[in-house]
């Protein structure tokens, strides 16, 4: 008697997978075996899984049923089938694949500028699924796979977010996201003013750039100006800050400083208001 045996590799989210055991004339009791474990022998289970059972049992076919099938089923197989003369036996098996999912990955982090930093990204999968990473913002700059990525003296164009995707045969990458903010000390990228007219307006406005945003203030030699005060308006934004004068008098036109602080530190710079 010959004795056949068909099986395929599976994905993790088909419900069930069927191992045939085709016979001959002749063939008698038949086995099922995982490993060294017996599941079935003949219509008598072994196995107290609940999942496993027998399709098909008759001269012709003596097959195996496994549902709900999961990663834990993965192994070899054994049909064992008593003939006329000897036992035959035949081996196979069954290869479980599972889509690729992030388990891990780092939290958002804020860092100073300067810092190392080291991001995680940990998946699952089978096959083993293969992690690349990429900076998605500002740039799309790509870098070398690998579950961790290490940045040396991180500086504020490294800013932004980094893509984690785990990719394997079986589906579509699975992909995650990681947010790295980098404070740094503000610098005062732009100051300019429009001058004055007595009795019209002047404008002076200061450009900063830092991480977290700058708090501005604002110096009329040696004297803090306050909002609201003395023909001055002080407008701040996140990095920027507008001082205007209205109807400019005398004392009005002279140097003025801007100086813009974060917990990393403080700059400042000056520039006249004249007249026109």
């Amino acid at each position: 008697a010959s004795l056949y045996i068909f099986i395929l590799i599976i994905n993790l989210f088909l419900p069930l997978v069927i191992h045939r055991c085709y016979l001959e004339d002749g063939a008698s009791k038949g086995a099922w075996l995982n490993r060294s474990s017996i599941i079935f022998a003949g219509g008598d289970k072994w196995s107290v899984d609940p999942r496993v059972s027998i399709a098909t049992a008759n001269k012709r076919e003596y097959s195996l049923q496994i549902q709900d099938v999961d990663v834990t089923d993965d192994g070899p197989y054994t049909c064992s089938v008593q003939t006329q003369h000897t036992p035959r036996t035949m081996q196979v098996h069954l290869t479980v694949q599972v889509s690729p999912k992030i388990s891990r990955i780092s939290t958002d982090i804020v860092v100073n500028e300067g810092s190392n930093v080291t991001l995680i990204c940990l998946a699952t999968g089978k096959p083993e699924p293969s992690i690349s990473w990429r900076h998605i913002s500002p740039s799309a700059k790509p870098f070398e796979n690998g579950q961790y990525l290490d940045i040396y003296g991180i500086t504020r164009d490294q800013a932004g977010e980094y893509e984690c995707s785990a990719e394997n045969e079986v589906s579509v990458p699975d992909v995650k996201k990681v947010k790295v903010t980098v404070n740094f000390a503000p610098t005062i990228q732009e100051l300019k003013s429009s001058g004055g007219m007595l009795g019209g307006n002047g404008l002076i406005r200061c450009e900063s750039a830092g991480v977290p945003a700058p708090v501005f203030e604002w110096y009329k030699g040696e004297r803090k100006l306050i909002n609201g005060k003395h023909g001055i308006t002080i407008k701040n934004y996140s990095t920027r800050s507008l001082l205007t004068v209205t109807n400019v008098t005398e004392e009005h036109f002279g140097n003025y400083t801007c100086v813009a602080a974060n917990k990393l530190g403080v700059t400042n710079a000056s520039l006249p208001l004249n007249r026109k």
